[in-house]
């Protein structure tokens, strides 16, 4: 009897608990501690993508020419798309590499107009010492290993995140407008290769 009414209590107070909104204890997650995905608000105002009055070929171009000023290594990639790498040392023994990408889509009548999305990831790296060692043979026993004083360094990824929208996309928005109007020999003026509005 003892046992039945527990369990009937036990069930009652779950599911008064989970109308409530409790949280509910979620093996190896810390507890109070939100997952990352619902932090994804996908909002209008943070948006990763610009609208140029110019054509996809041209957006392209002006975000490549923007890269390739600011020290990017571009990689080889299909048409309507660029992307770049560039490394950052801030301290010692720590690397960061931002890889930056751009997807350039047709838009509006007859394709006279084109949105660039943006995406940067950062990827962090520690330095990661590991002693050398080498097998000795001695009889009776065998080989074993004998660590050397020498080490050998590795890179190893410590952290990657994406580049969240903000500052950091304004800029090389406003250096695309700047190429664009120097490709269509207008200067840094406002002209027809100016950019439109936040999409």
């Amino acid at each position: 009897m003892s046992r039945t009414w527990t369990a009937v209590t036990m069930a009652s107070l779950a599911g008064a608990c989970l109308l409530a909104g409790c949280a509910i204890p979620v093996p190896g997650r810390e507890p109070g501690k939100v997952s990352v995905y619902q932090n994804e608000r996908f909002q209008a105002e943070e948006t990763f993508s610009r609208l140029f009055d110019a054509s996809m070929e041209d957006t392209c171009e002006a975000a490549r020419r923007a890269l390739l000023s600011q020290g990017y290594l571009i990689n080889p990639g299909k048409a309507g798309a660029v992307s770049g790498t560039k490394r950052f040392q801030p301290e010692g023994e720590v690397h960061v590499e931002i890889n930056f990408n751009v997807v350039c889509v047709p838009d509006g009548r007859n394709a006279q107009l084109a949105t660039a999305f943006v995406s940067a990831q950062q990827d962090r790296y520690a330095i990661k010492k590991s002693a050398n060692s080498t097998s000795i043979g001695v009889s009776a026993i065998g080989s074993i290993s004998v660590p050397l004083a020498a080490s050998q360094d590795s890179m190893v990824k410590v952290a990657s995140e994406t580049i969240p929208a903000g500052e950091f996309y304004d800029r090389f928005f406003a250096l695309m407008h700047r190429m664009l109007g120097e490709q269509s020999g207008e200067g840094t003026g406002a002209g027809s290769a100016a950019v439109m509005r936040q999409r």
